[in-house]
């Protein structure tokens, strides 16, 4: 802890101190002031800057509250990412204090149920893309399904991502593990995208089986196979890591229900893709990496907080 930060503490202990006392004893502030050492224009001074202090915060929490109506699981990093152009906005050590004192640092829930069966008849295919350094979009896109609840009823996902920009490009929510449903999701990703030069998946039936297979051979795609290991999940970690953040981040807080779980799909993917920020990209989201699209809740927040600025001014 630097110097400045013990002195600004020890200030604070010292102005908080004067208050308690004035409050419960019958000596007034001047005289208070006087025994620690102080004056009442600095304690009043003290006061102003604390009051301003509080004020900042609040707005920077409704800000952050405004993030996480949509993106609930969000980090704390991210958001400070998000929030960087805010008035208010302070250190990270601060900001994460800040956000612990108002009960809004989360914790990450872990669940796995395996959906993947490789016991078959099809062919399996080796692994493309273990030592493929990826520097392009479309250049590979990895494939997988996760288990969510609608009600009480086990519904899968299939997704397909796009390894460069981790943006999901195909997705499909279905009852059962049927091949048809991924192959659904990756028809839908095919048109929007066009070919990407690798698929990759795991071995699971869905993947190997011929009419999957079939649609990525086809002669005007010419789009190479590839495949992870038996049951080894390190092998397919792009996809893997985008299951978790879809299904723990926001699906698992948004109740899917019978009526509209396509649609809360659907918006799910469009916030994660738009709006939430990866590590691994610089703190870019999928669409900023994939199509150039500045994340919406940035601009949302410079153009209110430029707006703020020119309004005190």
């Amino acid at each position: 802890m630097g110097k400045r930060t013990r002195e600004e503490i020890a200030k604070k202990v010292v102005y908080q101190t004067i208050n308690e006392l004035v409050s419960e004893s019958s000596l007034g502030l001047s005289a208070w002031c006087t025994l620690f050492g102080k004056t009442r224009q600095a304690y009043y001074k003290h006061q102003k800057r604390r009051e301003a202090q509080q004020m900042s915060n609040l707005a920077l929490l409704a800000d952050v509250l405004l993030i996480r109506r949509d993106h609930k699981l969000m980090g704390t990093n991210k958001i400070r990412v998000i929030l960087k152009d805010h008035p208010g906005m302070m250190g990270r050590d601060r900001f994460f204090d800040l956000m612990a004192t108002h009960g809004l640092l989360v914790r990450k829930r872990k669940s796995r149920v395996y959906t993947t069966n490789s016991n078959h008849r099809f062919r399996k295919y080796g692994n493309l893309i273990k030592e493929l350094e990826i520097d392009r979009k479309n250049q590979v896109w990895v494939s997988d399904i996760t288990y969510v609840k609608v009600g009480e009823t086990p519904y899968y996902l299939s997704l397909i991502t796009d390894a460069y920009s981790n943006k999901i490009v195909g997705h499909c929510i279905a009852k059962s593990l049927e091949a048809k449903h991924s192959l659904s999701a990756l028809k839908y990703a095919l048109k929007v995208e066009g070919n990407p030069e690798i698929h990759h998946s795991d071995r699971g039936i869905q993947y190997c089986c011929d009419e999957y297979t079939s649609a990525l051979k086809q002669e005007n795609r010419a789009i190479q196979i590839s495949m992870s290991k038996k049951g080894d999940p390190l092998e397919n970690p792009i996809a893997e890591r985008v299951n978790g953040i879809i299904k723990n981040e926001y699906l698992c807080n948004y109740n899917l229900d019978k009526n509209n779980y396509k649609e809360q799909v659907a918006t799910a993917i469009r916030l994660y893709n738009l709006e939430r920020p990866h590590y691994s990209q610089n703190m870019k989201t999928p669409s900023e990496i994939h199509d150039g699209i500045i994340n919406p809740l940035t601009t949302f927040f410079r153009n209110k907080n430029q707006s703020l600025t020119l309004t005190r001014n």
